[in-house]
C-alpha cells in the first residue's frame, strides 16, 4: 500500500503543478491567446463591438503600493488599459479581451448581458 500511496501522491502533485489553462478566443481569422499583440487580435477578430479604456495605477517594485502622487504625476501617471468586447452572435458566449501595453493580458468568456 505504501507504493500505491506514493504513486497517487506523486500524480496529485503533478496535476497541481501544471499551469492553469488560459482562455483563448476563436475568431474567423484564427485563435487569439494571452500574450498576442493588439494587431494580431485585430487581424484575427476584427474591431470590437464595444471598447472601454481606463488608466490603471502604476505600482512600484511589483508591490501593491502605488507610485506616490508627485512622482506619478510627473513621471508615470498611469498605464493605458483597454477592454474590448466581442459579441459573437446569437446563442454564443461573449468575450471581453483586456489589452495592456499593446498585448492581450486576459480573455474572459461569459454569457451575454441581458
Amino acid at each position: 500500500m505504501g507504493a500505491q500511496f506514493r504513486v497517487g501522491l506523486f500524480a496529485a502533485v503533478l496535476l497541481l503543478s501544471l499551469p492553469a489553462q488560459a482562455e483563448s478566443l476563436r475568431c474567423g481569422g484564427g485563435t487569439v491567446e494571452e500574450g498576442d499583440s493588439r494587431v494580431s487580435l485585430l487581424q484575427k477578430c476584427g474591431p470590437p463591438q464595444l471598447q472601454d479604456s481606463f488608466c490603471a495605477p502604476v505600482f512600484q517594485n511589483k508591490s501593491l503600493v502605488p507610485v506616490p502622487e508627485p512622482l506619478a504625476s510627473n513621471a508615470v501617471p498611469c498605464q493605458q488599459v483597454d477592454d474590448w468586447f466581442y459579441d459573437r452572435g446569437q446563442g454564443k458566449l461573449t468575450a471581453t479581451v483586456r489589452i495592456r501595453s499593446g498585448t492581450v493580458q486576459s480573455i474572459r468568456i461569459q454569457r451575454q448581458p441581458r
